[in-house]
């Protein structure tokens, strides 16, 4: 039985532009930069969360061959890759702030919605990700007690 997602991936063009964005400009922080010859595997994660990391993945060898990884790279500085992660945060004002004042590409303005407010931006390389700041409901606060409202 599954319990949790522990690593995703995002392709990226350049391991070291890569890092200067997540990193230096949204503020996640390496959890494993290990050289295994035939590929750098790169993670990141929201510090303090040692449970789910981000390979940010070259396109290429050893998964795929140099015709599949250029498609795979004309199709993402498209923006073809659609929703590649989703962030949460407790104010997602002074994120989008921040994100704006370190000149991170800000996709869609922040807007209030249903399930709270969110934006959305765009990495170097083309990859969507959207920030949230969830309205606390019934599934996050976690199961409900009697006589506790």
């Amino acid at each position: 039985m599954l319990n949790s997602i522990n690593i995703s991936h995002i392709f990226v063009f350049d391991q070291q532009q890569a890092l200067d964005f997540y990193v230096g400009k949204l503020g996640l922080e390496v959890s494993a930069d290990v050289d295994l010859g035939v590929m750098r595997w790169l993670t990141v994660r929201v510090p303090g969360d040692p449970t789910r990391d981000i390979l940010l993945e070259l396109p290429g060898s050893p998964a795929m061959d140099p015709k599949t990884a250029a498609q795979v790279r004309e199709l993402i500085s498209k923006g073809a890759s659609g929703f590649a992660a989703g962030f949460t945060t407790s104010d997602a004002k002074k994120t989008y702030e921040t994100f704006q004042a370190k000149g991170v590409e800000i996709a869609d303005d922040l807007t209030e919605r249903d399930y709270g407010t969110d934006f959305g931006i765009r990495d170097p390389f083309g990859n969507h990700i959207r920030i949230v700041q969830l309205v606390p409901t019934s599934h996050q606060l976690g199961p409900k007690v009697e006589g506790r409202r």
